[in-house]
């Protein structure tokens, strides 16, 4: 293992790339960020390309087993090379997008979610590869556009021929310092933006409030059709739903306790029963928010009624269900919930289906075996309440996925001073070899 202020310097150049996917104007800096992982591999000794795919790129590429590569096993590599906006950047102790070793925490946005992460796989692939020990052939999918619910690569999947024996996701995280778990189920997402107009121009709210309909108002009144009630989705959104074992429920109970996971989180709890069943509505259960709202005044002291008002809102999805019936659900509460005279347009923006991985599967009983070698812990079997596209697509063709990683819960995912311990970049790199040691036995 080379000594860790090599790592973190070799890391530092693919961090201080600001590949902002949500910013066209940042569309640049993820092209070169494709790049920057494409001559990663190549100086593996292996080949890749950056494919122009829809608007941003792909890299695909390849790295063969020291020995024996035609009988080897094919392990498929993902992880993606786009990061979240750094706003608000009065928030960051330090640059967002300078890699900092602070008080044993490495600080940068992307290093959790997921350059560091991916930059782990890759650098474990290239050690061995160079001491001749890469024990399986690597295949390596990148996207730049994960963190604003991209389909390239699930295209790619599709289109794809030649599939893989495994799978290894870096893109998750440890239930607490030193307690690793692997994912074995994924969450869907349908992302939504929502427009509502109620007339030509803005009205002066003296003489036409409480006459007048009000778009703030009528988005409010919109909206709140598919808000959950005491952690339920409305009936019309649970069709699918896959309820979890009773094995699955009782290994949760062993978790932390719900109420200290928000709490540590800075939150509140939705209602009174949210802290008790924390596990089960984050990684078992639909979910829908509203993230964002904009309309009228919000900051300047101004008297009037809105003409327009809008809001990004997206659902969770879990088990079965299926992004087009769901979608199809939301937008029928929306405009049966839309006020008499207000024009409604509802636009998705994005969808893709939750995925569940058997975890008898050979490749996760493996990659168990080897986190356990590096770690001294096996790591425990949980679901993953976010939605990462690709592995759904991988479970749908039965391609088994570790999904696993090195984030915490404190390690502020898309929040000002993303961070990790900085002795698990060097972990993380020890893990991911282990890995691909072990899962040559799927030969």
């Amino acid at each position: 293992m080379p000594p860790l202020d090599a790592l973190i310097a070799e890391l530092s150049e693919f961090i201080a790339i600001p590949s902002v996917s949500a910013d066209p104007a940042h569309q640049g800096d993820v092209a070169a960020a494709a790049e920057w992982v494409a001559e990663r591999v190549r100086r593996a000794g292996g080949a890749a390309d950056v494919i122009p795919w829809g608007k941003r790129p792909l890299v695909i590429g390849e790295v063969r087993a020291s020995h024996n590569a035609d009988s080897a096993p094919t392990i498929l590599c993902y992880g993606h090379f786009d990061v979240q906006p750094p706003d608000p950047l009065d928030l960051w102790s330090s640059p967002p997008f300078d890699l900092v070793d602070r008080d044993g925490w490495l600080y940068a946005r992307g290093i959790a979610d997921d350059k560091g992460q991916l930059y782990m796989l890759l650098k474990a692939a290239g050690l061995l590869a160079a001491a001749g020990e890469l024990p399986v052939n690597l295949r390596i999918a990148c996207d730049g556009e994960e963190e604003i619910g991209g389909h390239s690569i699930v295209d790619w999947v599709a289109a794809d021929e030649r599939g893989a024996d495994a799978a290894i996701v870096f893109d998750s995280g440890m239930i607490e310092r030193g307690v690793p778990a692997f994912n074995v189920a994924v969450r869907g997402l349908c992302y939504f933006h929502v427009t509502v107009r109620t007339g030509t121009r803005d009205l002066h709210s003296g003489m036409y409030g409480g006459a007048s309909l009000n778009a703030m108002h009528a988005l409010m009144q919109t909206l709140s059709a598919v808000l959950p009630r005491d952690g339920r989705v409305p009936e019309e959104l649970r069709v699918g739903v896959v309820p979890p074992s009773d094995a699955e429920v009782a290994g949760w109970a062993a978790l932390p306790a719900g109420r200290a996971e928000i709490a540590a989180a800075g939150s509140v709890p939705a209602d009174p029963g949210a802290a008790d069943e924390f596990y089960l509505r984050t990684w078992g259960e639909p979910s829908v928010d509203v993230h964002g709202v904009q309309g009228g005044s919000p900051v300047l002291q101004k008297t009037v009624i809105a003409v327009s008002a809008e809001a990004n809102v997206s659902i969770r999805l879990v088990g079965d269900q299926d992004p087009a019936v769901i979608t199809d659900a939301f937008e029928t509460l929306l405009r049966e919930a839309a006020p008499a005279g207000s024009e409604l347009e509802i636009t998705r923006l994005s969808a893709a289906p939750p995925g569940l991985i058997p975890s008898d599967a050979r490749a996760i009983v493996l990659g168990l075996d080897a986190f356990e070698e590096v770690l001294g812990v096996r790591p425990l079997l949980i679901r993953s309440g976010g939605a990462i596209p690709l592995v759904s697509a991988l479970a749908s063709r039965g391609v088994a996925t570790v999904l696993t990683g090195f984030s915490l819960n404190e390690s502020n995912v898309h929040s000002p001073n993303e961070r990790i311990p900085t002795s698990y970049l060097p972990l993380g790199i020890e893990a991911a070899a282990a890995l691909y040691r072990h899962l040559a036995d799927l030969g």
